[in-house]
């Protein structure tokens, strides 16, 4: 039945009149600064007058308009890259269905005539191979480049939040543009038929207003900012004084409190730490509305995902529940695919054979044959199975380096800290030798990477030393050094550049094949490689310099997981020693058997493994979740 709110909407058949905006201390001209907050004011109206249907076309086109000038504000526009597709569904369905739905990027097919279909209060995994198009697909989605219903507002997650002088609490707030969108549509809904699909729109555009009105809108910011890692004194920092990584936390943090119809997110586990990642993947899990996401964490798809979708052969395939389920059915089907495959091409050549050897025979055995000619014709008509062709697996390699004798890093009583008074850690005293597989986990800003950064040498203890073996080499990898990638060269040419040409152009090729460059792409400008592959290629250079010991921070950002799962299995047959900070759970629980806790001033070795320690993590959320100080 209609609630009570709803009929006395469609009565009055009245623009929906929103409650004062929360308390946000964000000025106008900090809002521009943000470039997310340059909204049209609401259109002021007593409630009175009925709306005609002329009227309520107006503000359906209005609604369309500001859809397209937050997407634009989003910069999610590229003119490289074009779709058609067809709505499938009704205009005022909360569903988003798209039939014949094309995309391309500079040319290159990365769908064709797929079917795109999201259905509201399910939770999307996107899946694919690097460079298959994932991103330019969501980009493609929060530009509106398909027909989306009008009503249906999407945020998409791809970048972080401007610097400005407003606050990480104000940022997060800063949801005027949101709110007259919202209103806008209430006006709208209320001037059309109540059927039950305008009804339940209707009730869930006033919810979301009455969220975004509540005296309690800053608490709820303040609770997503604390679950990604802010403190209250950070809360209350200018967003300029953040770091890139900081900032899209920010970012993530406004996309959950403004809690749109379709939530898109490239990546939202890149730069959280282990911790923020278990409240977000406990945040996500009760996610009501669409939520489409690209994620390389197989640990996070499962504990989010109701769905997957996987982009495969220029389609859309769709699976039921989270990533497990999803390995295991795709695995049941194509094992059924390729029985059926062989029995068709057996049946196919035994009737190939009984054509062939008595087609010209006597009248009986002719006429059998020309029978299965015509089984066989039919065959084809109908549709042959096609064979399982596996996808390209990458097959990442590092060369073994032999033998150091012990020790060949060692800690002595170290302590540091970026000033003396404010020490990270003191009294440390580890090792790691060739035979080490370490993990490091804590919160962001306990120093896991300053860790990272005393083992190689670039930073130098307050107290104490660091030992290394004279022999030692170390290849050390870490988000940033794609930036420093020349990105007018191929990746043949920057190799060949930075070893020289002795080993010659085809064996480079070969090199760096094995890390899943293959064909064009060697010869592709590196600034037209996705994310993913400009991470390859600086894999393929680190591993060229031989190293006897690789420091690895946050590894796996932009990596697909079969390329994530490739670099597991290198580094377990290699015997080399691993020091490795990272996000990703089933990575650190593929290749670590040490875990290091960074956190309260030292250093300790974590008794259990990495499911273990995530436990500890949610135990912890909990907790807090219980204490009234902190809700």
């Amino acid at each position: 039945m209609p609630s009570d709110r709803v009929k006395k909407a469609a009565k009055a058949k009245g623009p929906a009149k929103a409650k004062a905006a929360p308390s946000s201390k964000a000025k106008p001209e900090d809002e521009a600064a943000l470039g997310e907050e340059e909204g049209e004011e609401a259109a002021e109206t007593d409630g009175t007058p009925m709306m005609s249907a002329n009227a309520s076309a107006a503000n359906l086109e209005a609604l369309a308009n500001l859809s397209k000038k937050v997407e634009k504000e989003l910069s999610v526009s590229d003119q490289g890259r074009s779709c058609t597709g067809v709505l499938a569904c009704h205009p005022q369905s909360r569903d988003v269905h798209i039939s014949s739905f094309t995309l391309l990027y500079y040319g290159h097919d990365l769908l064709v005539d797929a079917d795109l279909e999201l259905n509201f209060g399910r939770r999307y995994g996107l899946l694919g191979p690097n460079g298959c198009g994932k991103s330019t697909l969501l980009k493609a989605l929060a530009a509106r480049d398909v027909p989306i219903p009008a009503h249906i507002d999407t945020y998409l997650l791809d970048r972080e939040i401007a610097a400005s002088d407003d606050t990480a609490l104000e940022a997060v707030m800063a949801v005027d543009e949101e709110k007259t969108r919202l209103e806008v549509e209430a006006e709208a809904l209320a001037a059309m038929e109540m059927t039950d699909e305008v009804e339940h729109r209707l009730n869930d555009v006033y919810e979301r207003l009455e969220a975004l009105d509540s005296d309690l809108v800053e608490v709820r910011a303040a609770s997503i900012l604390h679950g990604l890692g802010f403190t209250k004194e950070m809360q209350r920092k200018k967003t300029r004084e953040f770091s890139g990584g900081w900032r899209m936390r920010i970012a993530l943090a406004r996309a959950l409190f403004i809690d749109p119809t379709m939530l898109l997110l490239d990546e939202p586990t890149n730069h959280l730490d282990l911790e923020a990642c278990v409240w977000l993947e406990e945040h996500l899990k009760k996610f009501k509305r669409i939520l489409l996401m690209v994620s390389h964490s197989q640990d996070f798809l499962n504990g989010v995902c109701t769905n997957i979708v996987h982009m495969q052969k220029k389609k859309l395939v769709y699976y039921s529940g989270n990533y497990d389920q999803y390995v295991q059915t795709r695995a049941e089907l194509e094992e059924n695919q390729m029985k059926k495959y062989k029995w068709e091409q057996e049946q196919i050549s035994h009737m190939k054979e009984y054509i062939a050897r008595f087609g010209h025979g006597s009248a009986k055995l002719a006429r059998q044959a020309q029978s299965k000619e015509k089984t066989l014709a039919k065959m084809v008509r109908g549709g042959l199975t096609d064979k399982v062709e596996g996808e390209r697996v990458v097959r990442i390699r590092f060369e073994n380096v032999g033998k150091l004798p012990p020790p060949v890093l060692q800690f002595v009583d170290v302590a540091f800290g970026y000033s003396p008074d404010k020490v990270l850690y003191t009294n440390v005293d580890l090792g790691v030798d060739l035979d080490s597989r370490v993990a490091i986990v804590g919160p962001n800003g306990a120093g896991k990477s300053t860790l990272l950064k005393l083992m190689v040498g670039n930073l130098e203890p307050l107290d104490g030393m660091v030992k290394r073996h004279n022999h030692l080499r170390i290849g050390q990898y870490h988000q940033h050094l794609t930036e420093l990638l020349d990105p007018e060269l191929t990746p043949l040419e920057y190799m060949l550049k930075e070893f020289g040409r002795e080993l010659g152009e085809e064996k480079m090729r070969s090199v760096i094949g094995r890390f899943g460059i293959t064909g064009q792409t060697q010869t592709l400008p590196i600034k037209n490689l996705s994310d993913g592959l400009k991470s390859r290629v600086v894999f393929a250079w680190l591993a060229h310099r031989t190293p006897h010991m690789l420091l690895l921070d946050e590894p796996t950002n932009h990596l697909d997981i079969e390329t994530i799962d490739s670099l597991a299995r290198a580094i377990n047959e290699w015997d080399g020693g691993l020091v490795l900070v990272s996000h990703d759970f089933r990575l650190i629980g593929q290749v670590a058997n040490e875990i290091w806790e960074v956190g309260h001033g030292a250093v300790t070795k974590w008794q259990g493994d990495i499911q273990s320690y995530k436990a500890h993590l949610k135990a912890t959320h909990e907790a807090l979740g219980n204490r009234k100080d902190m809700r």
